[in-house]
C-alpha cells in the first residue's frame, strides 16, 4: 500500500504551517488538513507584535504571510475536519468528514482552546480588551486598570506578569483563596499593584467599541458590583485539542500530547507541535520552534524507514 502523502499535518495554524513548510522545502509530499482558515488562531487576532521581524502586523496578515511561504515550497493545504488518527500496518491514516487520507508520518499541530467564560460581552469584546494571553497582548494596557479572571496558577502567574503594565491589576476569582501553588500566591500578595476580588464572577464585560469596564456578582450576598477597567484577561483554563489522538498516542494527565525533545509522540512516524505540548508559554515562537523540528524529525523518520 502507498501512502498519498510523506506528510499529513493536522492544523494550519503557525506551527502547522512552518512544518509544512519545512516539509516540502526537504522535497516530501506534504498536507496540512485545517478545519477553518489557514493560520489558525493568529488569523482571528488584531494584532501581533511579539514576532521576531515584526514590530506590528495584523494577525490576518501575519496568516497570510506564513500560508504564502509555505505554498511557494508546495505546501496542499485542503480546509476539512479532521475525525479520527489511525494506524493500518506502518501506515498512518487521517479519516476526514470529506473522506481519508494515507501518510508515512503524521505531525499533530492541533493546538488548544482557552476555557471562556461564557458570558454577555466576552465574544464581542475578545482582541479589543478581552484577552487570553497576557504576553501577547500585556502591552497594550499600559497604565491601565486590568482584570484577571481565575486563580490557578496561570491566572496568578500572569497576573504578577501584567503589573508590569497595568497602573493595577484586580484578580476576580469565585472561591475565598488562590488555587495557586504557596510560592507564587506569596508573590502576588506582597505585589502592591494587585487587589483581590474574593467570592465573585463576572457577568458581564461592557464598553463601546472597547472594553470600559465589567460587571462581577457576589456568590455569596448576591451583590453586583462595577469595576472600571481597560481589559480583561481571562485564565480558567485551557483545553489541547488532542481527542483525536486520545486513543493512539499517551497523554499527561491534562490531556497534552506527551513528546521528546525531536517531538516525537509515543507512536513512531506520528510527531506533535505547539499548543497541544505542555508548554511554559503559548507563542508563535513556541508553535514556529517545535514546527521546524517536528518537520526535521519526520524527515528523518521517513528516510530511516524508507526501504523498511
Amino acid at each position: 500500500m502507498k501512502a498519498d502523502y510523506d506528510i499529513i499535518i493536522v492544523g494550519g495554524g503557525p506551527g502547522g504551517l512552518t512544518a509544512g513548510m519545512y516539509g516540502s522545502r526537504a522535497n516530501l509530499k506534504t498536507l496540512a488538513i485545517e478545519k477553518y482558515l489557514p493560520g489558525g488562531q493568529i488569523a482571528a487576532t488584531e494584532e501581533v507584535e511579539d514576532y521576531p521581524g515584526f514590530e506590528h502586523i495584523l494577525g490576518s496578515e501575519l496568516a497570510a504571510k506564513f500560508e504564502a511561504h509555505a505554498r511557494k515550497f508546495g505546501l496542499e493545504i485542503i480546509s476539512d475536519t479532521v475525525e479520527e488518527i489511525y494506524q493500518e500496518g506502518r501506515m498512518h491514516v487521517v479519516k476526514t468528514s470529506d473522506g481519508q487520507y494515507t501518510a508515512k508520518t503524521v505531525i499533530i499541530a492541533t493546538g488548544g482552546t482557552a476555557s471562556k467564560l461564557n458570558v454577555p460581552g466576552e465574544k464581542e469584546f475578545s482582541g479589543k480588551g478581552v484577552s487570553y494571553c497576557a504576553i501577547c497582548d500585556g502591552a497594550f494596557f499600559k497604565n491601565q486598570v486590568i482584570v484577571v479572571v481565575g486563580g490557578g496558577d496561570a491566572a496568578v502567574e500572569e497576573g504578577i506578569f501584567l503589573t508590569k503594565y497595568g497602573s493595577k491589576v484586580i484578580l476576580v476569582h469565585r472561591r475565598d483563596k488562590l488555587r495557586a501553588a504557596k510560592i507564587i500566591q506569596e508573590r502576588a500578595f506582597k505585589n502592591p499593584k494587585m487587589e483581590f476580588v474574593w467570592d465573585s464572577v463576572v457577568e458581564s464585560i461592557e464598553g463601546d467599541k472597547k472594553v470600559s469596564h465589567i460587571m462581577v456578582r457576589n456568590i455569596i450576598t448576591g451583590a453586583i458590583t462595577k469595576i472600571d477597567c481597560g481589559a480583561v484577561f481571562v485564565f480558567v483554563g485551557f483545553v489541547p485539542n488532542s481527542k483525536l489522538t486520545r486513543v493512539l498516542l499517551k497523554l499527561d494527565d491534562s490531556g497534552y500530547i506527551i513528546t521528546d525533545e525531536n517531538m516525537a509522540t509515543s507512536i513512531p512516524g506520528i510527531f506533535a507541535c505547539g499548543d497541544v505540548r505542555h508548554q511554559l508559554v503559548r507563542q508563535i515562537t513556541n508553535a514556529v520552534g517545535d514546527a521546524t523540528t517536528a518537520a526535521m524529525a519526520a524527515s528523518k523518520y521517513i528516510e530511516e524507514h524508507e526501504d523498511a
